[in-house]
């Protein structure tokens, strides 16, 4: 048993703890803003109070011997009144504190200080849950004058051992903005699940009051933070006076010209921002963006740094990236550096640091319970050993954003910008860093929505912002522009006209708003390579065999040379895959989605390896690489001639950035010069014929407007010698994009009616899909004016484990993560041959081949229901903690899985193969 006032304490010796070695220093500044002065024990207090409802006849009857112990002070309640509903201490606590500081303090400050005790177990409620303790919940909120006493001077005591002399001397003299509440909402919970720990004595229940203090307090909470090993990130940055970043953070031989625009834009912003960098594939915008990071956080007080990249694929190298910048700011700051998304046990750097262990202290389903404890114990309790990498304190469900240095998908801060349970700890995990996301341009229009959301509340919490892009189309930067400023000025419909449009590329564009009022920047400079003429020419091909592009592919590379080919469907580049390997069975690989997870990071690398910045000798004579949409981005590969779908002119820009993309490669004579051969299209009246899987993925609209900016100089799409177009790479980047994605007509003469319907047909879908993005986002539209966090989840999610949440704040249909195994007479296999137990038991030597079996299906409906009713872990995972919600597809001796009324199999070459019986 554990006396409430010991809790309550131990709450708020922990809260000191983090506010000396967590909290950044812009939020140390405004918790100082708001009590005025005060900041330390304000924080202490409002984070130790959040227990107060369990001064309650709902709570107290949980415990015999302690209800026994309540009703022998004088204190009664009727038990069988308790059994007709619910009435959780969460909303007691906010009640009692409405009470008891209504009179004392005001109503405008109780007003955002009570939501923080009502949403401590993940979730906000409206005001109106209050009126049922006039009927309903009397009895479990405490009936007569006692409770009203006893619940009163539970907070008074607890106010008065925190040294404030009376509960006036705590009111607050300003109010957080409600970014600012949702913070320090993910603080009270941070602090309430570490004090919440009772193992290896951390805080062990005390039932005895002349034990309780401050000072004993202060005593757990030491213990427990050494034992977990938590810490903040930089502290306080002084701004770095290297006039060359670059050349002092990462040894290269000195900052390129768009490298050091970026920093002295940074330097020159005068309140936090949105920093958009646009510039071409190979630029150095990464370094760049770490090192203007570095500038933010000095000037505005952040504390480390959230990177977030498009997929689970291009985070693995940022990791890399991410832990050697941060090694040199020294002080083994590098072992903060957390690495967020689902396959992150696939990747040796993050495996290397857990080696070791008794147990695999890394929870990748997640399942924290209500207090913040792991049902079997992973991520919350024990620190790391010095050098093993981040406390393992953040690696449970919800915190790992709470990790100083994080690098990780943008669906993380995605998340944070949905209604969802504990969404403040993802908040609170953000607010007090430098947020860099890359690849910005490849969020949807549904996507796009969460992102705007999310910058809303960046903004408003002074949180810096670098957005990474190649290709931005203008309409997208001023969207982004004008949620961010909306956030930071606090109004919706922020004017956003002034926002220049760059005038050269590479380019870096920035707004803040200082003192309500937007400030724009706009600076532009030359590339670090000069531009060149890239070739576009049609390869006519729709068939699904993707005959002719294997055909020209096998002819381009015959006298030796590297090709990239990206189609836009898996069957497609499957087929492609089978024809090109009869001529060349070893130059040949094939890189889809629908591999499992071992085969995939096993092609990714060999090809990063073979055809990347320092392949060197090892780069091959010949070799054709066939890809679908994964070679879009961050796929440092350098080939010597593509052949591509066509698609969204951003998009082929992206692939197009794969070619000829490093400098002093040896290439044979005929491929030289940068050459495109774009394909999945044919010979059509009035218009091309388009593939239709590409239409399925996007649309008819651009797809039309892309087409007509190629034929401008290539001609019509026709079989044999055609002609072809150049394009100036990277200098014609912005216009290009600019065009596609404009409202001026750009279509050929007989195609208005054409392009016309399929812009409607465009706008109409783009109208659907942000309106049931914004049924999602942590706002409702209207409301952003809102002073509190009151009602916040009202009609919210209660999605909790990655999977759930990335169906939410992604588009389309839902897909399953299945792991794949084989069966024989002999009982189950991994899918590399590994022999498991009878029961499919996977020790620790051979989890990881049973985990390399991960592969994703294909987003079909009917097949996702399928899997999640009928597929269920293998009966011998069920204590095995990264296997145990995973779900087996079994493949048998045939070689193939009936699941739902597919037939699903899987080829170690060709990968998933999916057909409808």
């Amino acid at each position: 048993m554990n006396l409430l006032l010991s809790h309550l304490l131990d709450t708020a010796a922990v809260a000191e703890r983090l506010w000396d070695e967590f909290l950044a220093p812009a939020v140390r500044a405004d918790v100082e803003r708001v009590c005025g002065g005060e900041g330390r024990r304000f924080f202490m207090w409002l984070c130790g109070i959040h227990d107060c409802g369990k001064a309650t006849p709902a709570f107290q009857d949980v415990d015999r011997e302690g209800a026994a112990a309540v009703r022998a002070a004088g204190l009664s309640w009727r038990e069988a009144a308790l059994k007709k509903g619910r009435w959780r201490h969460d909303k007691a606590g906010a009640k009692i504190l409405r009470d008891v500081l209504g009179d004392v303090w005001g109503t405008e400050a109780v007003d955002w200080v009570w939501p923080l005790v009502a949403g401590h177990h993940g979730s906000f409620p409206s005001e109106a849950v209050f009126g049922r303790t006039a009927g309903k919940f009397a009895e479990h909120h405490g009936r007569g004058q006692a409770w009203r006493t006893v619940q009163r001077a539970v907070v008074e005591v607890f106010t008065r051992c925190l040294g404030f002399e009376s509960l006036g001397a705590v009111r607050p003299v300003a109010a957080p903005t409600k970014a600012g509440q949702l913070r320090l909402s993910g603080f009270v919970v941070m602090a309430d699940w570490i004090a919440s720990d009772t193992r290896e004595g951390r805080f062990q229940g005390l039932d005895r009051l002349e034990e309780l203090s401050l000072a004993r307090a202060r005593q757990r909470a030491e213990r427990a933070w050494g034992a977990l090993k938590l810490r903040g990130g930089w502290g306080r940055l002084p701004v770095p006076s290297q006039a060359d970043l670059i050349r002092h953070r990462f040894g290269d031989t000195g900052a390129r010209a768009s490298q050091a625009q970026l920093v002295e834009v940074a330097r020159a912003l005068p309140a936090p921002g949105v920093l958009f960098v646009e510039a071409p594939m190979g630029e150095g915008k990464t370094k760049a963006a770490l090192a203007a990071a570095e500038v933010l956080a000095a000037k505005f007080g952040a504390g480390g740094v959230y990177v977030g990249m498009p997929t689970q694929a291009t985070c693995d190298p940022m990791f890399s990236t991410v832990r050697e910048w941060v090694g040199n700011f020294g002080d083994g700051l590098s072992d903060d550096v957390a690495l967020l998304h689902g396959k992150k046990m696939f990747n040796p750097q993050w495996r290397q640091l857990w080696e070791g262990r008794e147990d695999d202290p890394v929870d990748p389903f997640g399942t924290v319970g209500e207090d913040g404890v792991d049902e079997y114990g992973l991520g919350a309790g024990g620190g790391r050993e010095d050098g093993d990498g981040p406390s393992e304190w953040y690696l449970g469900r919800h915190r790992g954003l709470l990790s100083p240095f994080v690098v990780g998908t943008i669906d993380q801060l995605l998340f944070a910008a949905a209604r969802t349970k504990h969404v403040m700890l993802r908040f609170a995990g953000l607010a007090g860093k430098v947020v860099i996301l890359d690849e910005v341009h490849a969020a949807d229009v549904y996507m796009s929505e969460f992102l705007c959301e999310g910058l809303r509340w960046l903004g408003q919490a002074g949180v810096p912002v670098i957005l990474l892009s190649a290709t931005l189309p203008p309409s997208q930067r001023r969207r982004l522009a004008r949620a961010y400023l909306e956030g930071a000025a606090g109004r919706a419909g922020m004017d956003v006209a002034g926002l220049p449009e760059p005038a050269g590329y590479p380019s870096v564009t920035s707004a803040c708003a200082v003192e309500g009022k937007p400030d724009f920047v706009s600076a532009c400079t030359g590339p670090w390579r000069e531009s060149r003429q890239v070739r576009l020419e049609w390869l006519p091909d729709v068939s699904a065999d993707a005959a002719l592009v294997a055909d020209r592919a096998e002819q381009e590379v015959a006298a030796g040379g590297v090709a990239l080919v990206v189609l836009n469907s898996v069957a497609r580049a499957q087929q492609a895959y089978r024809r090109l390997a009869l001529a060349y069975p070893d130059e040949v690989h094939l890189l889809h989605g629908r591999l499992c997870a071992a085969h995939r990071a096993d092609r990714t690398e060999c090809c990063l390896h073979r055809l990347g910045p320092t392949a060197g000798s090892d780069r091959p004579g010949r070799m054709i690489v066939v890809a679908t949409q994964l070679a879009e981005q961050s796929f440092d590969v350098d080939a010597d001639v593509l052949i591509t779908d066509l698609a969204p002119v951003d998009l082929l820009l992206q692939r197009i950035g794969r070619l000829h993309r490093h400098e002093d490669t040896l290439r044979p004579e005929r491929l030289s010069s940068p050459r495109v051969l774009v394909t999945g299209v044919g010979p059509g009246e009035p218009i091309p014929e388009l593939l239709g899987a590409s239409l399925a993925i996007y649309g008819r609209y651009l797809l039309l407007r892309t087409v007509a900016l190629l034929m401008r100089g290539a001609g019509p799409v026709r079989h044999g010698e055609g002609g072809n177009v150049q394009w100036s790479i990277p200098g014609q980047v912005p216009e290009l994009v600019a065009e596609v994605y404009g409202e001026d007509p750009v279509c050929m003469p007989g195609w208005a009616e054409l392009e016309e319907s399929a812009r409607q047909e465009w706008r109409k879908s783009l109208r659907e899909r942000a309106d049931q993005a914004r049924m999602r986002v942590l706002s409702r539209e209207g409301e952003w004016g809102s002073r509190t966090l009151e009602g916040l989840h009202t009609d919210g999610t209660g999605c909790s484990r990655e999977e759930e949440l990335r169906a939410l704040v992604r588009d389309g249909e839902p897909s399953a993560e299945v792991v794949i195994v084989r069966r024989d007479e002999r009982g189950y296999r991994a899918l590399d041959g590994t022999r498991l137990g009878v029961q499919g038991e996977a020790s620790e030597e051979v989890r990881e081949s049973v985990l390399g079996g991960t592969t994703r299906l294909p987003a079909k409906q009917a097949l996702t229901a399928a899997v999640e009713s009928d597929l269920r872990p293998l009966p011998g995972w069920t204590q095995v903690p990264w296997l145990k919600y995973a779900k087996a597809l079994v493949l048998e001796e045939s070689g193939y899985a009936e699941v739902g009324g597919f037939r699903l199999g899987y080829d170690d070459v060709l990968g998933l193969s999916v057909e409808t019986q």
